[in-house]
């Protein structure tokens, strides 16, 4: 008989069980941001189990990544349009340097 092989759902929510001490340990808004970690994860379920490495651990880190470059990204289009709106419709000011606070960097996935 052949092995069966987890589907990376399941691979998943074990890595999840496994972190759940962790989580409980977070304050309550923390705990919201874990979750959408795990979250982003999942939107390459396919990628994932197409790949399986030996660690997990290190697609799903990846997947994370990934979802959070291009949330990084997506913020940055945004300030860069708003500032070209602004500079159409405006009188010239100073550029102040945009940064984005720590609690915004964790932006839930889609």
């Amino acid at each position: 008989m052949g092995r069966t092989v987890p589907t990376f759902t399941n691979i998943i929510d074990h890595e999840i069980a496994s972190w759940s001490k962790f989580r409980r340990g977070l304050r309550k808004q923390d705990q919201k941001f874990f979750d959408d970690l795990f979250r982003c994860a999942r939107i390459h379920l396919a990628e994932n189990f197409y790949t399986m490495r030996a660690v997990p651990l290190d697609s799903i880190m990846m997947s994370i990544l990934l979802e959070q470059r291009k949330m990084i990204q997506e913020l940055n289009d945004r300030i860069a349009a708003l500032e070209e709106g602004r500079a159409l419709s405006a009188p010239p000011r100073t550029a102040v340097p945009v940064t984005v606070p720590p609690h915004l960097s964790l932006l839930e996935c889609r």
